[in-house]
């Protein structure tokens, strides 16, 4: 029985992967129903926007054989009211379902801990803990978002084979193959928000959305870190309206082209200033997840990437290195450190390397010392 929960718990860990980026500001989460036969009769993973839920979607699609069935669901189901629909504690509770396997409770004060009570008080079974480290990691963003109030951070960076970053003058410079773009853009579509710093919209111009076929609608929210409001109106963000464009500026201070700004679409979003009347990219975190944002991917340059670095607020880094060097024109990256700052710093591992053509990319996670959800993952 144990294997069998493992197995089913890693397939509702697959299935919740389809609603990273899409599922915010709720977590991404994946249901499984599986009769007393052994036949799985419904799926559900976290709709976009964060509604239905994925017990909701999967029991609706399992009907009447839900009773008496398993459900494996990767997150402790919510047990509170004033959400659209019934908490989904209720739910599996009116469908009649015998048993539940869950991957990690949830630590959201309005559930952690209810949902499996009220479960177990109407005389379902309850397993938590199968699976548990797969299941935190697919759920990080919520328990990052929860415990620290802040969203899961990854640093994304390409350099060349010198760790020197190009410089874009009004428009990207690649120094890396379509295969790792490729993959970087599938990167932005399993986030919540894509963050940069100003000097990447003026030296790039980038769009910063994701233009893998068939999958625009994945774009994440584009935030620019822009204190004292200066991207030009004009600046490629601003050509796709569908998907948000925030503008993270310093609060309490006249912003002359805000109502500019905002009339060609951008949002505009202040934030606490340090006593240098810069950004303090802490609040900036805690001002995204306020909003609802649960996974960032920092695309801005070196000063960005420094700057979330020395703040200790990297979660993961995702680094694409080039088979050419960029040469003395391109900028220094982490900090003059290049790749060493990784490879010398003990919070950080190596959890995948892989190559692109002549390109490699290298996946660092900081290992935690926190809680038994947050180490898991």
């Amino acid at each position: 029985m144990i294997s069998r929960d493992a197995h089913h718990m890693s397939q509702a860990v697959r299935i919740a992967r389809r609603g990273l980026g899409l599922a915010w500001p709720n977590p991404a989460v994946g249901a499984i129903v599986v009769a007393p036969t052994g036949e799985i009769v419904g799926r559900g993973w976290t709709a976009p926007g964060g509604r239905p839920h994925a017990e909701a979607i999967a029991l609706e699609r399992a009907g009447s054989r839900a009773k008496g069935s398993t459900l494996y669901v990767t997150l402790e189901p919510c047990a509170h009211e004033g959400g659209r629909g019934a908490p989904c504690s209720r739910v599996i509770i009116g469908a009649g379902v015998g048993r539940v396997v869950i991957g990690i409770p949830d630590p959201d004060p309005r559930t952690a801990g209810r949902g499996i009570e009220q479960m177990r008080s109407a005389g379902i079974e309850v397993i938590d803990g199968v699976c548990a480290a797969q299941a935190a990691s697919v759920t990080f963003g919520h328990l990052m978002r929860v415990t620290e109030g802040r969203p899961a951070v990854t640093l994304k960076l390409a350099v060349g084979s010198d760790g020197r970053v190009p410089q874009g003058d009004g428009e990207p410079v690649w120094i890396t193959g379509p295969e790792a773009r490729a993959h970087g853009h599938l990167l932005r579509a399993m986030n919540d928000a894509i963050l940069v710093g100003r000097g990447t919209v003026a030296a790039d111009n980038p769009s910063l959305t994701c233009r893998l076929p068939g999958m625009s609608c994945r774009s994440p929210v584009r935030a620019v870190l822009d204190s004292r409001l200066r991207t030009p109106p004009d600046a490629a963000l601003f050509d796709d309206l569908m998907v948000p464009v925030w503008l993270l500026c310093a609060a309490g201070e006249p912003h002359p082209n805000a109502d500019l700004l905002h009339d060609h679409g951008a949002e505009i979003v202040p934030v606490p200033v340090d006593d240098c009347g810069m950004i303090d990219v802490q609040d900036a975190l805690e001002t995204l997840a306020c909003r609802g944002i649960t996974r960032v991917l920092i695309e801005g340059g070196p000063s960005v990437a420094d700057a979330f670095l020395d703040a200790d607020l990297v979660d993961e880094a995702v680094i694409y290195q080039g088979a050419n060097p960029v040469g003395e024109q391109g900028l220094a990256a982490l900090g003059g450190d290049g790749l060493d700052r990784f490879a010398k710093n003990s919070h950080f591992t190596v959890i995948a390397s892989r190559a692109f053509g002549e390109d490699r990319m290298t996946r660092w996670r900081r290992m935690r010392t926190c809680s038994l959800e947050l180490s898991a993952a």
